[in-house]
């Protein structure tokens, strides 16, 4: 078993450690190479992660040493009124400043080789109600106006108040002319909205002097939920200029002229919570969809809802139209939201792709115009719901190549413990589950076993492409869940302990109740890795190599677990960079890493303030200036409340921005 396999390296990983490291001479640092700024969340339009910079190497990235950290302030462990800060912003370089967003949507721009702090834009957010404060990330936009006397360059930022806020990038001050003094209210036209229950946490897209969102809506509450209609917003305005009201063909989607006109887009319809991505030159923007509300049960008129559901939808960027749609989950029960931001590349050299990462693990390679797979989809049956008044498809899509990044199958030679007495109470529990392999539908009154868990295989983070060599970085982890499904009537109290990690699902019969599979001493019941960093091959969809991600270092006594390569649960991304390097942290040990990505070897690696549940970026601004690596390090408020308990919480949270460049001669 490959935990077992674990185990002995890891010994003569020990065994053979040796007390002292000594450090390689200080390399010459090579100034003629590009220059390059990060203008959008992902690098680039398509989210690629990828970074032309070839300053930092293989050979010298034992050299980077820590630049300038930037401490933003914006970290709690939570209060009575909202839940643990989670930092996940990737800063912009771009118009020779850096532009950050903290939990609690603060806007700061810092000069990107020092670290001073240039302006701070706070937009007074109520965070009343929600769950884990969050900021993925800003847009920027410049009209090229010169008449503007103010907001030619303009930041545009989504907050947890379901507002739209657009400031001047120079001294951030509003932009009076967007909107109502600066700012737009997301909720306009959803109907009834209760409070934290819909709000914007990823980074907004700019195209055609448009800036797009979508918006996430919180799970498991009511049938009658908020729309998950994605806008385009006019940027020197704010007026609504179209929306994707995502309805089946079959009915009438509320477009942005009815809007204006008063009416309401349709309420519970699939939203896209997640970072979204665009191609300019093809004139589209990519969605990553949710399920409709709700998620673990799908009877009465939810079904009739589900048509754009945990999909990639492809939009035309100038008038909001769906262009094609590819469905990775039929009829989803089990919350496996398309969450990653979909990835362009080209197949080939030729043929224009789009990645389209699952929580399930599996990876879907389609035609960016078109939504044909690249390489071959199988309907395959799969197993049938059990529960009274629910009708779970009889098959689901499963792509041929890539391999699946997650084991699809669990049996009982896989369930493990790393303490004494573990594994037979992870046995019992396991044998006491509904379990029939992947897309075992939530039961009825007993807990079904979700593996992959809702959280990934792969989430928001997605992955990163590397286009000159068409290598794509995965990164996800192996965290078995449990759904069960409880008749209202003999739920209880939802406000007691007696139900921990319920959703009410107002309007269905039943309550659901999610959880982990979990030994007595809070690890996963599966052996490891629980974190994996995987390398496939674009254009032929090969695995290359499979790594652990993660090691145990901030989640066993002693330290001991720094010896323990087993991977951890992990969110957040990686960045590749034309020297061929892969820089990730995303794990729960505070580490960034640095990895070869020809060989999966871990060149370098450095301890963070904070584990840095994050997407690093790269930046070099000047011929005579050095290239710097970025990241947010404040970790991740509910998984470290997992990993921890809500006594140590504060050790895994932070507030810092850390940059790091090469060791001067």
């Amino acid at each position: 078993m490959y935990g077992l396999r674990l185990i002995r390296k890891t010994i003569l990983i020990i065994l053979s450690t040796p007390l002292l490291i000594s450090c390689s001479p200080t390399a010459e640092i090579d100034f003629n190479g590009p220059i390059s700024d990060w203008p959008v969340f992902g690098g680039t339009p398509g989210g690629q992660r990828f970074s032309v910079l070839n300053q930092i190497t293989p050979e010298n990235v034992d050299q980077l040493e820590v630049a300038w950290i930037y401490h933003t302030g914006d970290v709690s462990p939570g209060t009575t009124t909202h839940g643990a800060t989670t930092f996940q912003a990737t800063p912009l370089v771009v118009n020779d400043t850096m532009y950050v967003c903290t939990p609690f949507n603060r806007v700061i721009a810092l000069d990107p080789e020092s670290g001073t702090e240039r302006w701070v834009h706070d937009p007074a957010v109520d965070l009343t109600g929600v769950y884990s404060p969050a900021c993925r990330g800003v847009a920027y936009w410049d009209s090229k106006d010169t008449q503007l006397e103010h907001c030619q360059k303009r930041i545009v930022s989504g907050t947890l108040d379901a507002r739209l806020i657009a400031i001047d990038a120079d001294d951030g001050e509003p932009c009076l002319d967007f909107g109502d003094g600066g700012s737009v209210d997301l909720k306009q036209n959803l109907g009834d909205v209760r409070l934290a229950e819909y709000y914007v946490t990823a980074a907004p897209v700019v195209i055609n002097d448009l800036v797009v969102t979508g918006a996430f809506v919180m799970d498991g509450q009511r049938t009658d939920a908020p729309p998950g209609v994605v806008r385009a917003f006019d940027l020197r305005t704010g007026e609504l200029r179209w929306a994707f009201d995502p309805v089946p063909p079959e009915m009438n989607p509320v477009d942005a002229e009815a809007a204006k006109a008063g009416a309401t887009f349709t309420r519970s319809t699939p939203n896209a919570w997640g970072n979204l991505s665009a191609d300019p030159d093809r004139n589209l923007v990519f969605l990553p969809m949710g399920g409709p509300q709700l998620d673990h049960y799908g009877g009465g008129d939810r079904a009739k809802l589900g048509f754009y559901g945990t999909s990639a939808v492809a939009l035309d960027a100038t008038t909001g139209q769906p262009v094609w749609n590819f469905q990775a989950v039929h009829h989803d029960i089990w919350d496996w939201d398309v969450a990653a931001q979909p990835v362009a590349f080209e197949q080939h050299g030729t043929t224009p792709g789009v990645v389209v990462a699952t929580k399930m693990g599996e990876l879907f390679l389609l035609n960016r115009e078109t939504g044909e797979p690249l390489f071959p989809v199988e309907e395959r049956p799969v197993p049938a719901s059990t529960v009274p008044g629910e009708n779970a498809s009889p098959t689901q899509p499963f792509p041929t190549l890539p391999k699946p990044v997650h084991p699809d199958v669990l049996t009982e030679e896989d369930i493990w413990g790393l303490y004494p007495g573990d594994r037979e109470a992870c046995l019992e529990q396991f044998r006491n589950m509904v379990y029939e392999g992947i897309f075992t539908p939530p039961a009825f009154n007993k807990p079904a076993l979700l593996w992959p868990g809702l959280g990934g295989g792969v989430n928001w983070g997605s992955v990163s492409v590397n286009p000159n060599e068409n290598i794509m970085i995965v990164n996800s982890m192996r965290v078995p869940y449990t759904v069960k499904l409880i008749p209202r009537e003999d739920a209880g109290s939802l406000d007691g302990t007696d139900l921990v990690g319920a959703n009410p699902q107002e309007g269905t019969p039943y309550v659901v109740v999610r959880g982990g599979l979990l030994s007595p001493h809070n690890t996963p019941c599966t052996e490891p890795p629980w974190g994996v960093l995987t390398a496939i091959n674009l254009d032929t969809g090969a695995t290359l190599w499979e790594e652990p991600l993660g090691n145990l270092e901030l989640l066993s006594p002693l330290g001991l677990g720094r010896f323990l390569d087993w991977g951890t649960p992990n969110t957040g991304g990686s960045l590749q960079t034309a020297s061929g390097l892969v820089f990730i942290a995303a794990t729960l040990d505070g580490y960034l890493r640095a990895f070869d990505v020809h060989t999966g070897e871990v060149l370098w690696k450095d301890r963070l303030p904070a584990p840095a549940q994050a997407t690093p970026m790269s930046y070099r601004l000047r011929q005579d200036g050095p290239q710097y690596i970025a990241i947010a390090a404040g970790g991740h408020g509910p998984l470290a409340y997992a990993a921890k308990g809500p006594e140590r919480l504060h050790e895994l949270l932070g507030d810092a921005i850390v940059v790091y460049k090469l060791r001067a001669r």
